[in-house]
């Protein structure tokens, strides 16, 4: 079984920063791909910022330049600095690992959402 645990959310003022982690555990051979999802209320989950298995890394378009996305070296554990946060940031961030190949085959898991609150 495949767990990923997410730390990092509060509330912050509009300007300030965060940085969300995430760590995967559990019985795997490798995960190709993380990355962080949000959503708002009433609003569909979305793709904020994802890191592939070459490193590269993709961006939602309203993030990019205030959001970075890394990854250490063991690729178990994500990071997302968050810089310059605004209201509409607000959410609750899901983190996601997909695929992550095990004995078993291709799955993909998802945290349980830390919840990220920007207001003054």
């Amino acid at each position: 079984q495949v767990q990923l645990v997410e730390s990092g959310g509060g509330l912050v003022q509009p300007g300030g920063s965060l940085r969300l982690s995430c760590e995967a555990s559990g019985n795997f051979l490798t995960i190709f791909a993380m990355g962080w999802y949000r959503q708002a209320p009433g609003k569909q989950r979305e793709l904020v910022a994802r890191v592939n298995s070459d490193d590269s890394t993709d961006y939602e378009d309203s993030v990019k330049g205030r959001f970075t996305i890394s990854r250490d070296n063991s690729k178990r554990t994500v990071y997302l600095q968050m810089n310059n946060l605004k209201p509409e940031d607000t959410a609750v961030y899901y983190c996601n690992a997909n695929p992550v190949v095990t004995r078993a085959g291709y799955v993909e898991v998802w945290g349980q959402g830390t919840l990220v609150t920007v207001s003054s």
